[in-house]
């Protein structure tokens, strides 16, 4: 019944269910576990079907939600790992109990009848819960820094030195007092924490006296724990052994990667090895799917931009350039772009560097130029695959903008990325690259030009007065706005800081955007030589939104922080 629904709801956007369904049934994985640990389906878009099924309420959690102890606990992980169910909340004698299956065998007489009889329960109510959320708060089950602790000091027993009972150890403060079995949970242990927080990297720094540990959460370093110092080489060396990296080569860089399955899923981890004065530094990019895999609709568009884009990506030939500096979110958004083109009629080949984000039915190819396989000659060759659509993930010289450009002119729509501050600099970038100017305008679809800034938390935001500094700069920006826009009451919200956004007063990150089209009056100007600047006053008159806009209309409306608006833009 329920695989006969599934189907039916998902057979238009999924032609490949089917075979999928039967793959899950090879594989002794229930059908929800199985596409989230091959990223096939995203979780919400079951949960929501699941709905429709078993008519019971949904539970989501914010992205930093955090189950307390003291209620999970009401559950032994064990019990809640077989049954996949998580107890979420308690008051009033009745515990929230999220379930990814009410299908399960015997929940109700070997969990839920146990459990009112064993807590004096009134009552246990049902939630949905995705996959997803359940194997995030799985990891709620534990505390970071004892493990960590327990960890040190088994590390240090072994090597025989003592840690004393009054040394102290706590997130963000330093363990006094960690061989390989202790490192190798030790390390497990950061990645699974990693995973579960979102964090796309993990930094390992060696410090003159300790060892830092730190993770990248929606764009800002934070330091996760301080460990001895001898604990640094081990853990080094335990990274070198699961990457295969030389163990005796401590005088230079050196990368690679590795594929660990954490929270039910495959997830692939790229590692820089970077020699410091006080030891080697390691860099760990986590390269999760259900982070960086994005769709449209999770960017941040606003209407007027999400209808540019869906107007450009239905053609059939061109070029849709995502331009901004580095960690702007241009991959991000290049691949929410594959996702809404990636059709079964339709052929996708990609070449990138490196392929981060694998996406089921694109072709993506890993350029090596140190073997001679670049940029410039994987297109060559893409154009013998019949081709559709050709992502090329940056480009860098002449002979790819070369390519790029006979491709675009000859029927393939093209996906890439440039490092240009605004949208209009793409134009004479395009030129310093050798593009010739009366090639652009017949070539050129669309240009997108991005930054990320932190998302308010809706939970705890509120209205703040607008900053003085802000409102002369603000006036210039609306003074040059579309029509529409010229009378916007400009708006300032920040966040309070609450339990949901564990009181930063901000959730994740979201794009700003500006974004031109292709038009006869900018084609001719480009054949007059216009500068940018020239062109940004032509552009002015045909309701462009610049990003400083967008940014000013999403502060607007309580989405980011005004003053971050005007620091990335």
């Amino acid at each position: 019944m329920k695989e006969e629904i599934l189907i039916k709801e998902l057979k238009e956007k999924y032609p490949k269910i089917e075979d999928w369904l039967l793959e899950a049934k090879i594989s002794g994985l229930g059908f929800e576990e199985y596409f989230y640990s091959k990223n096939l389906i995203p979780s919400r878009e079951i949960l929501e079907i699941k709905q429709k099924i078993y008519n019971l309420p949904i539970k989501t959690f914010e992205i930093d939600e955090v189950i307390p102890l003291e209620i999970i606990n009401k559950i032994p992980e064990k019990t809640a790992l077989n049954y996949k169910i998580l107890a979420f909340d308690f008051k009033q004698d009745i515990l929230y109990l999220g379930v990814v299956d009410p299908d399960i065998p015997q929940l109700q007489e070997k969990v839920i009848d146990v459990l009112k009889h064993n807590l004096k329960l009134q009552d246990v109510k049902l939630f949905l819960i995705s996959i997803q959320d359940f194997y995030v708060h799985l990891e709620d089950y534990h505390n970071f820094d004892e493990e960590l602790k327990k960890l040190t000091i088994d590390f240090r027993s072994q090597r025989g030195r003592k840690t004393e009972e009054k040394e102290t150890f706590a997130i963000g403060q330093e363990v006094i007092g960690g061989e390989e079995g202790p490192i190798i949970k030790m390390f497990e242990i950061m990645i699974r924490k990693a995973v579960a927080l979102r964090a796309s990297d993990i930094h390992v720094e060696p410090l003159p006296d300790k060892l830092r540990i730190r993770f990248r959460l929606f764009g800002d370093l934070k330091t996760m724990v301080l460990l001895p110092k001898d604990i640094h080489q081990p853990l080094i060396n335990r990274i070198k052994i699961l990457t295969n990296l030389r163990l005796d080569e401590q005088r230079i860089p050196q990368d690679a990667r590795f594929r660990a399955t954490v929270q039910g899923r495959e997830i692939d981890f790229r590692v820089g090895i970077f020699p410091t004065i006080n030891g080697e530094k390691a860099a760990i990019r986590i390269l999760d799917p259900v982070i960086g895999l994005k769709k449209i609709q999770d960017l941040g568009l606003n209407d007027y931009h999400y209808e540019i884009i869906k107007r450009n990506i239905k053609r059939s030939f061109g070029l849709i350039l995502v331009t901004g500096p580095t960690g702007s979110g241009k991959t991000t958004t290049l691949n929410a772009l594959l996702q809404e083109i990636n059709r079964e009629e339709i052929n996708i080949v990609s070449l990138e560097d490196p392929v981060e984000y694998k996406i089921t039915g694109v072709n993506q190819s890993q350029v090596r130029p140190e073997i001679g396989y670049s940029f410039a000659n994987g297109l060559r060759e893409i154009l013998r695959q019949d081709p559709d659509v050709i992502l090329v993930g940056e480009i860098r010289d002449e002979e790819t903008a070369e390519l790029v450009t006979h491709a675009a002119l000859t029927g393939h729509l093209v996906l890439s990325t440039l490092h240009t501050n605004t949208s209009l600099g793409a134009i004479p970038r395009l030129m310093d690259m050798g593009v010739k100017p009366y090639f652009i305008p017949s070539m050129l679809n669309l240009v997108i030009a991005q930054r990320l800034v932190r998302q308010i938390c809706p939970n705890c935001k509120e209205e703040i007065e607008v900053p003085e500094e802000l409102k002369g700069e603000i006036e210039k920006v609306l003074k040059d706005a579309p029509q529409k826009f010229k009378n916007l009451t400009v708006k300032a919200f920040r966040g309070k800081g609450c339990e949901k956004c564990k009181f930063r007063g901000y959730i994740g990150r979201i794009g700003i955007f500006e974004m031109f089209e292709m038009t006869k009056e900018i084609a001719q100007a480009i054949g007059k030589g216009l500068t940018e600047a020239e062109m940004f006053e032509l552009v002015k008159k045909q309701d462009f939104i610049s990003m400083r806009l967008d940014g000013i209309i999403k502060a607007t409306e309580g989405r980011v922080f005004i003053d971050e608006v005007f620091k990335v833009t």
